[in-house]
């Protein structure tokens, strides 16, 4: 086993990704959902993936944590363009960012999601509840809230991580989620 950081990293300070436009990115991050934009750099400098000066804009939408949403967009289509993928995934829900939030701040999203007629997933996971909605952009955005027995759960998972995927790794394909109502894949 390979040894590990002397202690992990302190929190997750950004998630980056590159949107179309930045005003329709706000919309739904800050007038939909509520998260405030607390950023915005725009720089320019020169690309080496297409050999010339580029623009951009950056925006930075503030956690409780001190960590970040943060969105790119280009003056230039052709970057644009480069960033995104060749071709989406014909199942695109396993690529996604999630924020723990509690049951008042779930519900509050809930309504302000229904309010904006923006479609929302809801699935019990079992180990904890969650809100799906997707950005303009694509960005699949999930927010969870954890179970009253949340600290049992994570220490019986902490317990059995490794083992759990060795058996997995060596072809026992069995569900180790007993907390979930519906084995269904997201």
């Amino acid at each position: 086993m390979t040894s590990l950081l002397s202690r992990p990293p302190e929190r997750l300070h950004h998630h980056a990704y590159v949107v179309k436009d930045q005003e329709a990115n706000r919309h739904f991050f800050e007038d939909v959902l509520g998260i405030k934009l607390t950023a915005t750099w725009c720089e320019q400098h020169f690309s080496s993936w297409v050999n010339r000066d580029v623009a951009f804009c950056h925006t930075f939408y503030s956690l409780g944590d001190g960590g970040a949403l943060a969105f790119f967009s280009f003056a230039d289509d052709e970057v644009y363009r480069k960033c995104q993928a060749e071709r989406p995934p014909e199942i695109g829900s396993f690529d996604h960012i999630a924020f723990k939030v509690d049951d008042e701040i779930y519900h509050e999203l809930m309504a302000r999601l229904n309010a904006a007629g923006e479609p929302v997933r809801e699935t019990d996971h079992g180990y904890c509840r969650s809100i799906y909605c997707t950005s303009p952009d694509g960005l699949i955005v999930e927010f969870t809230v954890d179970p009253a027995n949340a600290v049992q759960i994570e220490a019986a998972r902490r317990a059995d991580a490794h083992s759990e995927l060795a058996r997995w790794i060596g072809g026992d394909h069995r569900t180790n989620n007993d907390l979930r109502a519906h084995q269904a894949a997201e």
